[in-house]
């Protein structure tokens, strides 16, 4: 039990690490090439806050099965695309809230929460057969690739309003790196994702058998906290330097990245089994969350905001879902 744990620990520390200087490396390489600065913030700043979830989902999608489990699936990365998206709405907004009441004023990203909602409906329905194909997985890495496409298009138009999320992401971009050390980041960032990836699966399977629990729960709740803690700091970070309409971006883009990559890679390689009570349990509370941030953001007078007693109910929110999901479910 200890091993298993020190391995979450380690693993998770090395993600949130790792990641960030993957994103620094590769987005300063972009900027040397002479990509736009408005360009590798809503691309590979982008990815590069999911990388954790990414590289979970790879790893775990190629993970060998034991001689008594032939038929295992990535049920931890299934896990963890799920309840990383309930993770960033109940506990990362909801502490952001609590820490300084958000306000959103972005016309993008009032575009980007109906595309996060159908999203979550497609999956749903692909998810009613309790399985996902490989079709269906490369559907999913498909519209991710058009959703990326159309935040381009959108962002440009929207710099040329003055679209303050845009504004607030371009200035948030570090400064120039010299090509040679930004190389040297990106490959040790991959280097260590994978590395610190496998590290958190084992210790993952290692926590699910010894509480008798399915990898899909452990996914779920412990796997998805981890990969969420880069959100998290993102998020507090922003809000406290009043960089509102990031710190909800952050965790809008990085759902529906949820629900399209880190989905679609596992059901593109192996076809995963999806447990019967991420419908009725999981699923509603996703779209739940998912509705109700979308009338917080676009406000039933005005401007949308979401204060800190919703803050405190969204924290309430997944401390429940946490403790029903582990203990009980």
């Amino acid at each position: 039990m200890i091993e298993n744990i020190t391995y979450i620990i380690i693993g998770i520390t090395l993600l949130m690490w790792s990641a960030d200087r993957f994103t620094d490396g590769a987005a300063a390489i972009a900027r040397n090439l002479g990509v736009s600065r408005l360009i590798v913030g809503l691309t590979i700043v982008a990815i590069g806050s999911s990388a954790p979830e990414i590289f979970v989902s790879i790893l775990d999608s190629f993970k060998t099965c034991a001689p008594d489990k032939p038929d295992c699936g990535p049920e931890v990365a299934i896990g963890n695309a799920l309840g990383s998206n309930i993770t960033n709405i109940a506990l990362v907004l909801g502490i952001t809230a609590l820490v300084k009441p958000l306000l959103i004023h972005s016309t993008l990203l009032r575009r980007e929460i109906p595309i996060l909602f159908l999203c979550s409906l497609a999956v749903f329905f692909f998810f009613l057969d309790l399985r996902l194909s490989h079709i269906e997985g490369f559907i999913l890495l498909g519209a991710l690739v058009l959703y990326f496409i159309w935040l381009v298009r959108t962002g440009i138009q929207s710099r040329q309003k003055h679209d303050p999320m845009v504004d607030e992401l371009i200035e948030e971009l570090p400064e120039g790196m010299p090509t040679g050390k930004a190389t040297f980041w990106v490959i040790l960032g991959l280097v260590l994702l994978v590395g610190s990836s496998k590290l958190l699966i084992v210790g993952a399977s290692g926590i699910a058998t010894a509480f008798g629990v399915s990898e899909t729960v452990i996914g779920l709740t412990i796997v998805a906290l981890g990969t969420s803690l880069p959100e998290l700091g993102a998020s507090v970070a922003s809000v406290l330097k009043n960089e509102h309409e990031i710190a909800i971006g952050n965790v809008i883009g990085s759902n529906i990245f949820n629900l399209l990559g880190v989905l679609g890679i596992p059901a593109a390689i192996a076809a995963p089994v999806i447990e019967d009570k991420i419908l009725y349990v999981d699923y509603p509370l996703m779209l739940a969350l998912i509705i109700a941030t979308a009338i917080m953001a676009y406000g039933i007078r005005g401007t949308g905001k979401i204060n800190r007693i919703e803050g405190g109910i969204l924290v309430a929110v997944f401390l429940g879902y946490y403790i029903v999901r582990f203990f009980v479910l």
